[in-house]
């Protein structure tokens, strides 16, 4: 068996006692949890998910910024669905 070390770690105490609920549950302690989030790590070479902002890449939030502009625009001209707006292009 691999040795063992204790080490301290700072968390949210509301935290740390809704993840002990959530993994006594399964079955777990949060010590046991915390060494499968390591384990994982390693073997992940990362963290064992996705850690990102969520934004739009800059195609996307270009759309966005272009689609609200158009809200805003009194000279664009809506169409109440599709088959008005492909009427309007055939003309």
């Amino acid at each position: 068996m691999a040795e063992t070390i204790n080490f301290s770690l700072r968390v949210d105490s509301n935290i740390k006692k809704q993840c002990e609920s959530l993994y006594g549950e399964l079955g777990l302690s949060l010590s046991t949890a915390i060494n499968v989030f390591l384990r994982q790590s390693l073997r992940t070479g990362g963290f064992p998910f996705s850690v990102r902002l969520d934004r739009p890449n800059k195609e996307t939030e270009a759309a966005l910024l272009e689609a609200e502009r158009l809200l805003y625009d009194p000279n664009v001209k809506f169409y109440e669905d599709a088959e008005e707006a492909l009427r309007e292009l055939k003309k």
